[in-house]
């Protein structure tokens, strides 16, 4: 039983990771995702696999692997709380070098892993992002990889497209404080064209979990 901390949410958040944990209270308005494949109970309700809302006041039972993100609704401004994160975050071009984000207003944290799951926020703050569409996830070179993220401040959406191409999008889901997107992966790993689009400035986190066999990357 542990209740990990990550720190890559400091100050303006508290996130922390469960891991066999039977029950524990909420107090407040917090962000729950659900990692592990067993059901977490709250009340009458059952959140599944990857699955996440926000929970307020209540006691989790069963958080078997789970994250839980608070005080994110505890900012009555959040123009000036999304300025305070870009003073503090590096952009994402700076730490990844990848072209696709050069000169897009697109912030991350430090990147936390714990055994094979790889924690990050990331602020995107121009509308529109257009951070790019990619399907690729070269550090991880074992099939498998797969990927989703929690909305946690302001609106988006994910947007999957047949093409390198928005034009060719198919299918899109809306991105709301709370919200996590099904997963796209098929069951090998292997991606469509995707790109998170802002509707809003925003903060969310990704996930990323390893398949048996890849070691984490050191940078």
């Amino acid at each position: 039983m542990s209740i990990t901390n990550l720190d890559i949410s400091e100050p303006f958040f508290t996130t922390n990771v469960f891991q066999e944990e039977q029950r524990f209270t909420v107090i407040g308005k917090s962000i729950l995702l659900n990692l592990s494949e067993h059901p977490i109970h709250i009340r009458d309700q059952k959140i599944g696999h990857l699955q996440s809302v926000i929970v307020s006041d209540v006691e989790l039972i069963g958080l078997e692997h789970a994250v839980l993100i608070e005080r994110f609704a505890d900012y009555s401004d959040e123009n000036e709380l999304l300025e305070r994160v870009r003073a503090t975050w590096p952009s994402a071009y700076e730490v990844r070098g990848e072209e696709r984000l050069r000169g897009i207003g697109h912030y991350m944290s430090p990147k936390v892993w714990l055994g094979q799951f790889g924690f990050t926020m990331y602020h995107s703050a121009t509308v529109p992002l257009n951070v790019g569409l990619h399907r690729e996830h070269a550090f991880c070179p074992v099939p498998g990889f797969r990927e989703v993220h929690t909305q946690i401040i302001g609106f988006g959406k994910m947007q999957q497209c047949r093409e390198r191409d928005v034009s060719t999008l198919y299918l899109e889901e809306p991105m709301a404080p709370g919200t996590t997107h099904r997963p796209m992966y098929d069951a090998d790993g292997n991606y469509p064209w995707h790109q998170f689009e802002t509707i809003t400035p925003s903060i969310f986190m990704a996930v990323e979990m390893l398949p048996a066999g890849a070691t984490p990357p050191t940078l």
